[in-house]
């Protein structure tokens, strides 16, 4: 057989093979356009999907006008709605209906209120949202129905730790770092019986472990402290959280607890503007005579509260002391408040007050030269120095709930001991040249 021949012959076979193969590739080729629908009915579903419509405070806002702005001194929902075409019968019965769920006379000055109005000329309001505060906010529904719901948003507790060395006082010292005056506040209270804040020392130094609550990423308050490490004069003092069944309490590295009988301070942390003395020059009669109180200066209008529970023995006005109130506590300690801008409400003789209940206002009535209290203090019956009083601890852990405790103060001081402190600060003097 000659090469040409075997030649021809297998290309013929070879033609005769891609004459059979062609419907199968052709077959399989048409499965392809078989696909084409379904790809293509995908990409139309993707295109068709529908974006949700914007909401605000969870109320849809599609086509419709927002109009933020802050309560104005003396003003009322009345002024404000009337100025977006909502009747005075709907304003009327929008307070009835409140009545249950929010005092609308309860509006605040330079709280934060949002409108949802029509995009209309007259821009009708559909619902007014007043935030109570940054956490509750109260729904006024006008549209249709009118009806009233309060609610609130998510907060979220998030557990944080601080550090400092006191340069001058705590609370500069707190301030300097981004802390709250809450935060102040509280810290002050857990030792209030263990340390003199207004005689602290430049190079004191603390640690302390707490919860921010957090909505949307803001703080908007501050929630317990869990621990919190002190060294004053070389001496270190520790508190610890610990709940024994009947709420939040503050105890030392043994057991004992921080928290006395009363308060130490009848004001949210502040300064002391005259000690307890038995010789002091008076201001206004200009001589000498015994200071039997202790004097905290602060702005007008700030809450005195109740250093304990006790009973109101006296609320009146005198010539000298001013607007004042008298607590007896038990049969042993008395306190008075002096020159009060006026009392709180409610505040009279007979009448049970509770720890760190606000039972007045500072002022200057009586014989006071500025905004000031004057706090005094009995036991047994002779005024001592409120400062110096050294009050029996309240109850400590008790037996059945110490290794519970010394579990969790384990663990706290372990944070504690790694929390960092700042460095120092460094003064650096530039040369004159």
């Amino acid at each position: 057989m000659s090469k040409r021949f075997l030649s021809l012959l297998i290309l013929g076979i070879f033609s005769v093979g891609i004459y059979f193969l062609i419907p199968f590739i052709q077959g399989n080729s048409t499965e392809t356009p078989a696909d084409e629908p379904e790809t293509m009915s995908m990409a139309v579903a993707i295109d068709t999907i529908v974006s949700e419509p914007p909401t605000l405070y969870g109320i849809s806002i599609e086509s419709m006008t927002v109009i933020e702005d802050k309560i104005k001194r003396n003003q009322n929902i009345s002024e404000i709605l009337s100025e977006y075409n909502v009747s005075s019968q709907t304003i009327f019965d929008l307070a009835n209906k409140s009545k249950d769920v929010f005092d609308v006379r309860k509006i605040a000055a330079n709280k934060k209120y949002t409108l949802i109005c029509e995009q209309d000329s007259l821009r009708t309001a559909r619902v007014l949202v007043y935030e109570h505060n940054p956490i509750e906010y109260v729904i006024f529904n006008l549209k249709d129905s009118v009806f009233v719901e309060k609610k609130a948003r998510d907060v979220e507790v998030i557990e944080k730790t601080a550090a400092g060395v006191i340069e001058s006082n705590l609370s500069v010292t707190m301030q300097e770092l981004g802390l709250s005056a809450a935060l102040t506040d509280q810290f002050v209270d857990v030792f209030g019986w263990q340390l003199d804040f207004f005689g602290l020392q430049k190079g004191d130094q603390f640690k302390v472990i707490y919860e921010d609550k957090m909505v949307e990423g803001t703080s908007v308050g501050i929630g317990d402290i869990k621990a919190i490490y002190f060294q004053h004069y070389g001496n270190d003092y520790y508190a610890f959280n610990f709940d024994q069944g009947s709420g939040i309490d503050y105890f030392d590295e043994e057991g004992n607890s921080l928290r006395k009988a009363l308060l130490k301070y009848p004001l949210e942390f502040t300064r002391i503007s005259s000690r307890y003395s038995g010789s002091r020059y008076h201001p206004v009669q200009k001589r000498y005579k015994a200071h039997r109180g202790t004097d905290f200066a602060a702005p007008r209008g700030t809450p005195i509260r109740s250093v304990g529970d006790g009973i109101i023995v006296e609320a009146q006005f005198k010539k000298y002391n001013g607007n004042y109130v008298k607590v007896k506590h038990n049969s042993t300690y008395t306190t008075q408040y002096l020159h009060m801008s006026k009392i709180a409400s409610g505040i009279k003789p007979g009448t049970k007050v509770k720890q760190g209940q606000t039972i007045g206002y500072v002022g200057s009535t009586g014989l006071a030269t500025g905004n000031h209290l004057c706090y005094r203090f009995w036991k047994n019956g002779v005024q001592v120095d409120a400062l110096k009083v050294d009050l029996p601890p309240s109850e400590p852990i008790v037996d059945t709930n110490k290794d519970a405790f010394f579990h969790q103060r384990d663990q706290l001081m372990e944070q504690l001991d790694a929390i960092s402190m700042p460095e120092e600060k460094v003064e650096v003097l530039a040369s004159v040249k």
